[in-house]
């Protein structure tokens, strides 16, 4: 009787367990529903509290903006950066020049001007300074809906309710955003990326 009772127990939270996961997947489909046109959306993920968007997006590839030099990025933004420029080896044994612009919070972007595209390309960053604005509108300090809003339409707010982490990737999965959360507020961006740098 008792081993009757532990299968019968192990095959409840099987059966829990596969349905969460198909009401995640439900849950991505609908959001793909609601996703504005121009984040071009082409699949959303959702893992316990953290949900990815694949979006083929400008916006994805090039969060600060298209730029051909730092230096147009630096008047642009009107705020005080400072300044470092060296070499970073990333991915092989190739070395770049790496423009790396800081904020006193320690907020900081790294980037190169790249020699086949002609812009500045992002490399990594972390933002944790509201002065800084990402082209799309988003900066720390935003609520969590606000957030949502830029890339959906709209959404149920029991949806996004116990989303902590929102990860915004390009098609390819070499660059993107992540957007992290505490209670109601966007607490931290992070800016990665995965490309090979020539």
């Amino acid at each position: 009787m008792k081993k009757f009772s532990v299968l019968a127990i192990c095959a409840v939270m099987a059966m829990s367990v596969s349905a969460q996961e198909i009401s995640s997947r439900a849950k991505a489909m609908r959001m793909m529903t609601f996703s504005k046109p121009e984040y071009i959306v082409k699949d959303i993920k959702v893992l316990a509290d953290t949900m990815t968007v694949y979006s083929l997006a400008d916006y994805v590839i090039y969060p600060i903006g298209k730029w051909e030099n730092v230096e147009q990025y630096i008047t642009n933004t009107q705020l005080q950066w400072y300044r470092e420029v060296g070499y970073k080896r990333y991915f092989d044994s190739m070395s770049v020049s790496v423009n790396t612009l800081r904020r006193l919070d320690d907020s900081y972007l790294d980037m190169y001007r790249s020699i086949t595209t002609g812009r500045v390309e992002m490399i990594a960053g972390k933002i944790t300074d509201p002065e800084v604005v990402l082209d799309n509108g988003v900066h720390v300090g935003m609520t969590k809906e606000d957030v949502f809003r830029i890339i959906f339409k709209r959404f149920p707010k029991s949806y996004v309710a116990d989303i902590n982490v929102l990860k915004v990737i390009s098609g390819a999965g070499e660059v993107g955003e992540i957007y992290t959360f505490r209670g109601n507020k966007l607490r931290h961006i992070g800016i990665i990326s995965k490309y090979k740098y020539y």
